[in-house]
């Protein structure tokens, strides 16, 4: 199964490289896209709990780097909370 990297800039100007196990977020994200961070989450849930589900069907248990990737996100997003018209910016996917 094809994993990627998706490289995002939070809106404090901070650069992180997320992982997927499945190169579904492309069907999520666009790469040089900025989203809303209520948005961003919606998408990025989506697409890791979908690519999370994939590796369950082929390997029998959900993957975990994904659920961690998840929750790292949605740390990082929380402290933003105040910032309504923040945006995160998808930078570029690795593939």
């Amino acid at each position: 199964m094809p994993e990627m990297r998706f490289i995002v800039i939070w809106p404090n100007g901070e650069e992180e490289t997320c992982y997927s196990p499945s190169l579904v977020v492309n069907d999520f994200l666009a790469e040089g896209e900025r989203y809303p961070i209520a948005e961003f989450l919606v998408r990025t849930t989506d697409a890791l709990t979908i690519a999370s589900d994939r590796v369950q069907a082929k390997y029998g248990s959900p993957c975990s780097l994904a659920f961690h990737q998840l929750e790292r996100i949605r740390a990082r997003a929380q402290s933003f909370a105040g910032q309504p018209d923040a945006t995160v910016l998808c930078q570029s996917f690795i593939i």
